[in-house]
């Protein structure tokens, strides 16, 4: 992953999904229109505090959100999800 360049708003965040699974555990591929989207990533950009919420969250944290949380966003061929804090369901 190359260095992102630019600010993420209070409150918000950047996050890299993980990867869907290419098989099920018994060894069936899944086709690409099948796999589910992935509920968990890697924290990459961490804006800063709001006034109301300090920021609970940090770069390289692993998270776990709603299915429909977050806008997807493409930055120099990578796909993201940018997010509120408060779309996090679960820091590990």
């Amino acid at each position: 992953m190359a260095e992102l360049k630019g600010k993420i708003l209070a409150g918000k965040i950047l996050v890299e999904p993980v990867a869907a699974e290419e098989k099920t555990v018994s060894g069936i591929i899944i086709p690409d229109s099948a796999k589910e989207k992935p509920l968990q990533g890697k924290v990459v950009l961490v804006g800063a505090d709001k006034k109301d919420e300090p920021m609970e969250i940090k770069a390289g944290d692993t998270v776990f959100y709603g299915k429909y949380s977050g806008t997807e966003l493409n930055v120099e061929g990578e796909d993201y999800l940018l997010m509120s804090q408060t779309d996090v369901l679960y820091i590990a």
